[in-house]
Parts: C-alpha cells; sequence; structure tokens
C-alpha cells in the first residue's frame, strides 16, 4: 500500500490539513491496472475532523479493491470559507495529475462526506466549475471534475432544518453574506455527478429532511440519485460497527451496516465493473 502524507498548503490552510493515502500498489498479480478512488472527508460540524470517519471508511473502501484517501481539511476557529473547498479541490487535481503513477481510474473519482463533511463534498459538487475556484487552482475546469458523490447523513440547508452551527463555523464573520449561497439545495445544476445519499430517520442532529432535499434537487435537475433512508440511528455512527463505535458504543446500529455494500452496489450499476484486461469483469 502506498501510504503518505501530504500536507495542504492553499491560502488559510491550517497545520492540521493534511492528506493521507490508501492507495493499493500495482503487481503483476492484478489484472485490474487502473483502480477507482474515494476521497473521504470526515464530519465535525467544521471545528473538527472526525477520527472515527476518517480511516475507517478509507479502509472499507481499499477492502474492496478501491484506492482511498482522507482530507483532513482546514476548520474553524482558525480557517473558514472557502479554505477547505480550495483543499478538496486539490486533493481531485493532485490525485488525476498522479493518475498514472498511482493507478487511479480518472473516470472514476468519487467524493466522501459525512455529516459536515458532506456539506463539503455536496458543495464541491455545486461549485467545481465555477471560476474563481479554477483560477485559484491554476487548473482547468475539467481537472477538478467529480465523478460520483456519497453523502453520508450530510449537512445540506441553512434553512429550516439546519444544523447551525456548521454554517457559523465555516463562514465565521462571512455568515450573513454567504448563508443563503451555502444552502446547497439550493445550488445544484446540470454539472452536479450522480450522488448516493444515505440518512437515519431519527437522526437528532443533522435532521433526515438534509438529505431528502437535496436528493429532491438533484431530481429536479435530472441527475442520478439514489437515497438510503434508515429507520433507527442517531447521528454520525461511522460505518456503524465497532470499528467506528465510541466507548459508550451508540454508534453501534446494525440495521445500517448495509450502506457500505449498498454503495459498493450502487457504484456497480452507475459506473460499470472495473477494467480487467480489455474485457469487463465484476469487481468484488
Amino acid at each position: 500500500m502506498i501510504y503518505e502524507k501530504f500536507q495542504m498548503k492553499e491560502e488559510g490552510s491550517t497545520k492540521d490539513a493534511v492528506l493521507t493515502t490508501y492507495l493499493l500498489e500495482d503487481t503483476p498479480e492484478f489484472g485490474v491496472k487502473k483502480r477507482p478512488v474515494v476521497i473521504v472527508c470526515p464530519g465535525g460540524a467544521y471545528v473538527y475532523n472526525s477520527d472515527r470517519e476518517g480511516e475507517p471508511l478509507a479502509l472499507q473502501f481499499t477492502a474492496k479493491g478501491y484506492h482511498a484517501v482522507v482530507l483532513r481539511y482546514s476548520v474553524a476557529p482558525e480557517a473558514h470559507f472557502p479554505t477547505a473547498l480550495l483543499e478538496l479541490g486539490r486533493t481531485v487535481q493532485m490525485l488525476r495529475e498522479r493518475a498514472e503513477e498511482w493507478h487511479i481510474d480518472t473516470e472514476r473519482i468519487f467524493l466522501m462526506g459525512s455529516s459536515a463533511g458532506g456539506h463539503l463534498v455536496a458543495s464541491y459538487s455545486c461549485f467545481w466549475t465555477k471560476d474563481w475556484l479554477r483560477k485559484a487552482l491554476g487548473c482547468e475546469k475539467e481537472v477538478l471534475r467529480p465523478n460520483g458523490l456519497m453523502l453520508n447523513y450530510p449537512v445540506i440547508t441553512s434553512g429550516e432544518y439546519a444544523h447551525r452551527d456548521s454554517f457559523k463555523n465555516l463562514l465565521a464573520d462571512r455568515y450573513d453574506e454567504l448563508v443563503e449561497e451555502m444552502s446547497l439545495e439550493k445550488q445544484v445544476t446540470e454539472d452536479n455527478p450522480p450522488t448516493f445519499l444515505w440518512h437515519t430517520m431519527t437522526d437528532g442532529l443533522v435532521p433526515v429532511e438534509n438529505s431528502m432535499l437535496f436528493a429532491k434537487a438533484l431530481k429536479d435537475k435530472g441527475i442520478s440519485a439514489e437515497l438510503h433512508l434508515y429507520s433507527q440511528g442517531g447521528h454520525g455512527i461511522g460505518v456503524a460497527t465497532e470499528v467506528s463505535g465510541t466507548e459508550y458504543w451508540c454508534e453501534i446500529v446494525p440495521i445500517c451496516q448495509s450502506w457500505v455494500e449498498l454503495v459498493h452496489t450502487w457504484i456497480l450499476e452507475t459506473f460499470g465493473h472495473l477494467q480487467l484486461g480489455v474485457e469487463q469483469k465484476f469487481f468484488q
């Protein structure tokens, strides 16, 4: 495995902003030569990066044959919008530019975010075509394209069902100026990628309406989307097993443990199976 750490160095980046790679190395024994990559963005209300929503998620996908990277992005109180968005854009750029070296399928660069990390990747899915982002990162627009989006109980709306602290931490003294723009159900365009969402009906911190509003906005724009709602489970449950549970064990929710397999199936059905030589085979 290619396990490396890269310090993020955008304007406003903090010393804790780090990209960690979990890349499967190539070998003559592998028929697969280019793999999809999942960029994992943890939650934490834009004030910290949850350990439980970083590496444990990445390893779920490397176990299935994907590459994965974890972006611990800059957060409040030192950093505010758009620093984390720039760091995510730089990550996409880096993966495309080093695709040959790292054996990455550039048609399958996926973004995954949990809670506020879901807001970050959903923001990117809405804003990646913006000229200001391309100019800040010094690259062509297509280099920044996300191919797919996976949202785990995401923060989306700044309206009635908002997780208000996430927006206050993200925007700080620009809150009044930007809070409406950061309500992402209002920012979906035809350039958003296919999206997978899951949430629990009993989430007491980020209401399920966040995922429902975003799914509806995607549908209205003709963007392929898949939404799964679980009847049980609180917020921030990660992979919902002992792997990401705390000492209180309330994050261990058997009914929700299927989400990783559901994401994997969605990728296969939406983007096709992995290229094995010149013949398409099942990616299991």
